[in-house]
């Protein structure tokens, strides 16, 4: 399924830069490239389906309702991640975030709530599987290398969350392909 570009959300800026970035960075296109198979939100290595990549409302409505999870009895609403993709092998849901600025604004105060957002994802994947682990990371663009984002970086290591700039680390995701 083709992947429709977000026309609402976010400040006027918004559909400008931010999600230029994220048609930019798409899971299913990095993995892809790297030789992994994607078809209706499995992803495949070879013959052998590794995993799932879900984004927004396709985590709640493709991946949760498959598992018969109604996220109502866990949280008291849907947390819709710009992508995740969920590792079946080693039983790891990667949030994936992403986040693009060319100036101040609204998200510098939105990114500490990392914490908070992955306790909410570890409800639900919890009730699916107590040994489901969740990492929360966000992709940045270079804007969020300046010295004034060094104690919100910090603070989103502290808190068991990660950050990366301008890509999706497929290497931290845990995967492997005889093609890579």
């Amino acid at each position: 399924m083709p992947r429709r570009p977000n026309r609402f959300g976010g400040g006027a800026q918004t559909n400008v830069n931010g999600l230029r970035f994220e048609q930019n960075t798409l899971l299913d296109e990095a993995l892809q490239e790297i030789g992994f198979e994607v078809r209706e939100y499995h992803v495949y290595n070879g013959d052998k389906k590794i995993g799932m990549s879900v984004p927004k409302h396709k985590l709640y409505t493709i991946f949760f309702r498959k598992v018969h999870i109604d996220y109502k009895k866990y949280n008291s609403k849907r947390w819709l991640p710009d992508e995740c993709f969920i590792n079946e092998e080693q039983k790891i849901a990667y949030i994936i975030e992403k986040k693009y600025q060319n100036r101040a604004g609204s998200v510098d105060e939105k990114l500490p709530g990392c914490d908070f957002k992955k306790k909410e994802y570890e409800k639900l994947f919890h009730a699916l599987d107590p040994q489901y682990k969740v990492e929360y990371l966000y992709v940045f663009n270079n804007w969020f290398t300046k010295e004034s984002y060094k104690d919100v970086l910090e603070y989103i290591a502290s808190v068991g969350c990660h950050y990366f700039f301008n890509e999706i680390p497929l290497d931290f995701l845990g995967l492997q392909t005889d093609k890579a």
